[in-house]
Parts: C-alpha cells; sequence; structure tokens
C-alpha cells in the first residue's frame, strides 16, 4: 500500500474503533447528573490526530458524530453539531500543537491546553444553544454552569487526556507493527522510563477524575 492508501486505512479503523465506543458509551451510559452521558471516543480522535495530523481528526470527527447521528442520537441535528464542535476542539487543538512541537511536552501541553479551550467552548455552547433546543429557560441553565457543565466538562477532558496518554503508545506501536505507520528507531532504557513514567500519570490522572466523578455526581 502507498502512503496515502495507509492512511485512508488508519482513519477508516480508527473511525469505526471511536465509533464503537460512541456505541458502548449509549448502551452502558455513564450520566453526571442524570442527562450528561461521557463515551471515550475523542481519546481515539486526539490519538488520530497526534499520529496523522489535525486533518483526521476532523474527518473522524464529523464521521462518528454523523453515524452517532443517524444510529443512536437523541439529540438531533445540534447534537451533532455540538459532538463534532467537541471532538474537533479538543483532538484538532491538541494535534496541531502537536505537530509543531513534536515532543512529549508538546504532547502534554497539547492535551492540556486544547482541554481547557474544550472546557470554555462547551460552556459558553451550553449557555447559548442548550435553552433552544432544550426548550428551558436560560436562567435554568445559567443555574447549572458552574455546578453541573463546568465539573462533566472537566471530568471528561481529564479522562479522555488520560487514556489518550495510556493507550497511544500502544495503539502507534500495533499500527506500526502492521505497516501502517512509519517505524520508529528502536526504543531505549531511556525511553523505557518515559513510558513508564507517563503509564503511572496516565493513570493518577484517571483515577482522580473517577474520584472527582463519585464525589460530584449527585
Amino acid at each position: 500500500m502507498n502512503n496515502k492508501t495507509k492512511k485512508i486505512t488508519v482513519i477508516g479503523m480508527l473511525s469505526a474503533i471511536a465509533y464503537i465506543f460512541t456505541l458502548i458509551g449509549h448502551f452502558v451510559p455513564i450520566t453526571f447528573n442524570d442527562f450528561l452521558k461521557y463515551d471515550p471516543k475523542d481519546a481515539i480522535i486526539v490519538i488520530a490526530g497526534l499520529a496523522l495530523g489535525p486533518a483526521a481528526s476532523l474527518v473522524i470527527s464529523v464521521v462518528v458524530a454523523l453515524l452517532e447521528l443517524v444510529t443512536i442520537s437523541t439529540t438531533g441535528f445540534i447534537g451533532c453539531i455540538m459532538n463534532i464542535i467537541s471532538s474537533v476542539s479538543y483532538a484538532c487543538i491538541a494535534s496541531l500543537i502537536y505537530k509543531s512541537f513534536k515532543s512529549l511536552k508538546g504532547a502534554i501541553f497539547g492535551l492540556i491546553l486544547s482541554s481547557m479551550l474544550t472546557v470554555a467552548l462547551m460552556l459558553l455552547w451550553n449557555y447559548l444553544v442548550t435553552p433552544l433546543y432544550m426548550g428551558i429557560p436560560r436562567e435554568a441553565v445559567e443555574s447549572l454552569l458552574l455546578p453541573v457543565f463546568l465539573p462533566f466538562n472537566v471530568i471528561k477532558c481529564g479522562l479522555n487526556t488520560g487514556l489518550t496518554l495510556l493507550i497511544y503508545k500502544p495503539c502507534v506501536k500495533a499500527m506500526r507493527q502492521a505497516g501502517l505507520l512509519q517505524k520508529e528507531g528502536s526504543s531505549n532504557t531511556e525511553k523505557s522510563k518515559i513510558s513508564l513514567g507517563i503509564t503511572v500519570s496516565s493513570l493518577i490522572l484517571i483515577a482522580i477524575m473517577v474520584i472527582l466523578y463519585i464525589v460530584l455526581n449527585p
């Protein structure tokens, strides 16, 4: 396969995995305040962006959101747009920063910054749009912004960041072994120590987010 065919193959494969994650989140829901649902698809979408570039994240975000719209969505077209905005703001910003600073620090900084921007963007979106498609007064939404929408989006982005850092290397390694991505040089002891540190840090982050979910979810 040439490089273009390989890239299309990887995008298609990761789109399918992201959609499966969406299905899991739909049929085995992790809810916050009984109406906000978490699914881990954005971790797969940002992995695509880190491995293939921001355009891959954009394509997968749109494809998965459209698949969700025509299969399992209960929020209609507005929910589809919200899915795309949320995934693109998180995955594309992180991968854009990583594209400019291709290092572990660049990836971590990108994930942190994209998480912050996504949280802020989702608060603005909920303030402006939620009253329109849920048919509730804006004042009611305002009262939910800090106690509900803010912690949900912080936990969501935190879990996605922890999951991304945890599974990125294994995913990329598997794709390289399958010949779908360009191989790197052999790993050394320093890289192994870094990988161990990232694994421990990602597990700690996930644990913190789970504790926050248990404490803050009424």
